[in-house]
């Protein structure tokens, strides 16, 4: 096994590049990084309160922010500017709980539900408790009648346990793991039903076909976007010779599964999360979106900062901060990510990403970027660096 320490190493040079020379340890070269980027965020706050630089976004951006800002440690619901935000967010709270303007009403109220809770502040325990109820009724299951009449009758839908967009549309994982993110967050344990329901969807979200039962199951342990309507994968699919049809698995939403599969209370003995960890060592790299490129070379770095933001989470949940891929490398993951992140970061504190999945909008972005380094500043706490 090869040893991570010439990574350590490497990482100096790095972050004297990056402006950030003389950092004593990891965590602090980490927070650097971290106090740049939430400088930035700080300085693209519009008069309104709000991070929406467009009419059209979304406020689950503000959210995102501002749920940067409360894991810092530095700042507080009450600092001003902070309060400021807090302030937009909720104007979007409707009689429902939801928190979210026309459309998106799950993706925008999970994401809000993450920031109020990471405020931890009473002022905001009753829209908290509120937006949660809100977000538990949107899961698909048999109590849930969709507007036009949807139903999902039984367990043997492919859309039980699952989130869309909106209380009427098509599951998938990506707001699946934010609704779990956000139910996580809250304070809920893997005991309410909604976890029970969610490892429903998950599991037939997974290229796994002991415990999958959707006909385009593979084996190679890795997630797809979703198993509703035949099932869809980002990354794309493959047929083999005889005609039949696969979903292929790609990073950011294997991390989003592993995470989502141990907040609903899977341990590292399950073996839906051995095989989701099997396929992360045999496509390890902070690179690009792994196995996005599959379907086509421009898509590589297809949310990237997406991907960036789940990896830590991911990883942070898993508890292990050594990953040894398949060509036998050991990789630290909270050093890897700081160091490619450092490499990231453009000089007014920002990142920026590609026009898909919204990531050229730097303050989208730059949450992202911030949220991974204070998850790998977080996990570095816990397990120091060796």
């Amino acid at each position: 096994m090869k040893s991570i320490n010439r990574l350590a190493m490497c990482m100096l040079t790095i972050f004297a590049a990056c402006g950030v020379a003389g950092a004593a340890t990891p965590i602090d070269q980490d927070q650097q990084l971290i106090n740049k980027g939430l400088n930035y965020l700080q300085h693209q706050q519009q008069s309104d309160g709000g991070w929406q630089l467009q009419a059209n976004d979304p406020p689950g951006i503000t959210a995102l922010v501002l749920r940067a800002f409360m894991l810092d440690g530095n700042y507080q619901a009450k600092t001003p500017f902070v309060k400021k935000g807090f302030d937009k967010l909720l104007s979007f709270q409707l009689e429902t709980g939801g928190i979210y303007k026309d459309m998106l009403a799950n993706y925008n109220t999970a994401i809000a539900v993450s920031a109020l809770a990471a405020a931890n502040d009473p002022a905001y325990k009753q829209p908290l408790d509120r937006a949660v109820a809100f977000l538990k009724g949107l899961q698909w299951t048999e109590h849930l009648t969709g507007p036009k009449g949807e139903t999902v009758t039984d367990k043997n839908n492919p859309w039980y346990g699952g989130w869309g967009y909106g209380h009427h549309a098509r599951p998938d994982l990506s707001n699946a793991q934010f609704s779990l993110q956000a139910l996580h967050d809250a304070g809920l344990k893997p005991t309410d039903p909604a976890y029970a329901a969610a490892l429903i969807f998950l599991s037939r979200t997974q290229n796994n076909s002991e415990t999958n039962d959707q006909s385009w199951a593979g084996n190679d342990g890795g997630f797809v976007y979703t198993p509703a309507d035949g099932g869809n994968s980002e990354a794309g699919e493959m047929k083999t010779a005889d005609g039949k049809r696969f979903l292929r698995s790609y990073g950011s939403m294997t991390y989003a599964g592993l995470k989502s599969m141990i907040y609903a209370g899977l341990t590292k003995d399950d073996p839906r999360v051995k095989a989701a960890m099997e396929w992360i060592r045999k496509h390890w790299t902070l690179d690009e979106n792994p196995a996005m490129r599959e379907s086509g070379p421009e898509k590589a770095e297809s949310g990237l900062y997406y991907y960036y933001y789940v990896f830590a989470h991911a990883l942070h949940a898993y508890g292990e901060p050594t990953i040894v891929d398949a060509a036998g490398v050991s990789h630290d993951w909270r050093l890897e990510l700081i160091q490619k992140l450092g490499e990231q970061q453009k000089p007014d504190g920002s990142w920026q990403g590609q026009t898909r999945w919204m990531e050229t909008n730097s303050v989208l972005a730059s949450a992202y970027a911030v949220m991974a380094l204070e998850e790998a500043r977080d996990d570095l706490k816990s397990h120091p660096a060796k």
